[in-house]
């Protein structure tokens, strides 16, 4: 997979887990480069776009590398991981903050209980709701780790959900804009097909 140009380009969003998302990409035998570079990401041949933290803090960033500008502008592969699915949205509940708008829809709250605390932490498996190549080879079996206490609803952009007292939209896509609400970097196997399955879109 590899060539002149790195596999994929990492958004360098701040304060996510980049090195364990190289060296996840890494293990699939894939190149990859960490930028902010408004030039760099332009150029790249796939985008990953992670993020931990909360929506208002990574979006001011975003702002000011001028990435907010550029990322609903790409025409290549992209894949929002976490935080950076949720930026992909036209909004979020998380500090009303205003997101990149790749997406229809706003990010809320997830509703909790006494059952379901807030936030969803730890593994839960997809509903496949649309075939998608970044969703081949995905059964019942495949299980994902899940940290986060604001999700998408369920709707015409979403090809995976998942249950947390309500379903959630936890694959989404809006023509080459994909992003997952799990951490794949951190799901094992399941994990690993889905990035494999991301390098050869």
């Amino acid at each position: 997979m590899s060539g002149s140009a790195p596999d994929v380009t990492i958004i360098d969003s701040g304060g996510a887990n980049l090195a364990s998302l190289r060296f996840a990409l890494e293990r699939l035998g894939a190149s990859s480069v960490v930028s902010s570079e408004p030039a760099v990401i332009a150029a790249a041949r796939r985008v990953l776009l992670p993020g931990v933290g909360a929506a208002a803090d990574a979006m001011a960033r975003l702002r000011a590398a001028g990435l907010d500008a550029v990322i609903p502008r790409l025409q290549q592969p992209l894949l929002g991981i976490c935080l950076g699915m949720q930026l992909l949205f036209q909004s979020s509940e998380e500090g009303d903050t205003q997101c990149l708008g790749v997406i229809e829809g706003r990010v809320r709250r997830i509703a909790g209980s006494s059952q379901l605390p807030v936030p969803h932490m730890g593994w839960n498996d997809l509903q496949v709701r649309q075939a998608d190549p970044l969703l081949r080879g995905f059964g019942a079996d495949d299980y994902f780790y899940f940290v986060h206490g604001f999700a998408a609803a369920v709707g015409a952009h979403t090809l995976a959900s998942t249950e947390y007292g309500a379903p959630f939209s936890s694959v989404v896509r809006h023509g080459n804009f994909r992003g997952v609400q799990f951490h794949p970097e951190r799901s094992a196997s399941s994990g690993a097909r889905l990035l494999r399955n991301f390098l050869e879109l």
